[in-house]
């Protein structure tokens, strides 16, 4: 291999094992049961009267993201669904790799999907990494805004990630960046500063009638800075992990997989009015 090769695929290596941080998967768990979701017979009740759609993080999919929240769910009476989006042809399992808008295209059928099997109103999401940003090109261009009362986002790339500044070596190998954005365009969406992101964000990073609340975690090693996942607005609340239990270590695969302290606070930003004090002792609740 010529030296100029081997100069580009390391930036490239370590781009892609960092990205591949973003959620845990088993290449067969896709296909493998759940646990009291995605039953299309679910009927939301009085106390839930919205069916909760869980939206994967990249290289993940509908179960292995959610084994850990969506029985929580269940179990609190939602209605619960999952979705795989952003397959890339001849690349199975492994999701949320090709490009963000059209991903979101996939999340608006499938909300549509739900809600006609439901016979709901309106639908509330709870994404993880790039399934906490996505959403938003579906609320702020494709009409969800009308569809969706809540957006939950676990460690969402709100405003992209710098992955601790190993993005901004980029420039310096020439074609590096055209080759992520020509085989991975999900992953190239997602560097700070991207075509994408700079229209998600233009003119303001939410949408009236819609309700945000981000749950970050200060040691987040894949979004980056992590104060990069807020959103501004008045209908925003930012959450740092650490400000509600300061001994939570959980990072970014643990805030979306087993975190029963992000947990709780998801549920109460999904049910406002029976919210409870989120502190250590939510890990029992």
């Amino acid at each position: 291999m010529l030296p100029w090769r081997r100069l580009l695929l390391r930036p490239l290596a370590a781009l892609a094992l960092a990205l591949a941080a973003l959620t845990p998967t088993t290449a067969h768990a896709a296909s493998g049961p759940t646990s009291g979701w995605n039953n299309y017979a679910c009927k939301p009740t009085t106390a839930h009267p919205r069916p909760v759609v869980l939206v994967h993080g990249t290289l993940g999919n509908s179960i292995d993201n959610w084994l850990g929240f969506a029985p929580y769910l269940v179990n609190r009476g939602y209605c619960v669904f999952s979705l795989d989006y952003g397959q890339l042809p001849g690349v199975p399992f492994f999701h949320g790799l090709g490009p963000i808008d059209k991903s979101a295209e996939q999340l608006d059928a499938f909300v549509d999907k739900v809600l006609n099997a439901t016979g709901a109103a309106k639908a509330d999401l709870v994404g993880h990494s790039q399934g906490g940003m996505m959403p938003r090109y579906y609320l702020k261009f494709l009409g969800g805004a009308q569809k969706v009362n809540t957006l939950v986002g676990l460690a969402p790339d709100n405003h992209g990630t710098t992955l601790m500044g190993l993005t901004k070596l980029l420039p310096y190998f020439p074609g590096a960046k055209d080759l992520i954005s020509a085989a991975t365009p999900g992953l190239a969406d997602q560097i700070a500063g991207s075509d994408f992101l700079t229209k998600l964000n233009a003119g303001g990073d939410t949408v009236p009638g819609v309700n945000y609340t981000v749950i970050s975690t200060k040691y987040d090693q894949v979004v980056t800075p992590y104060r990069s996942q807020f959103l501004s607005g008045s209908n925003v609340r930012n959450v740092v992990l650490q400000d509600l239990c300061a001994v939570d270590l959980s990072e970014h695969v643990l805030i979306g997989l087993t975190d029963r302290i992000a947990f709780h606070e998801a549920a109460n930003a999904l049910d406002p009015a029976h919210a409870k004090r989120t502190t250590c002792a939510s890990v029992f609740g």
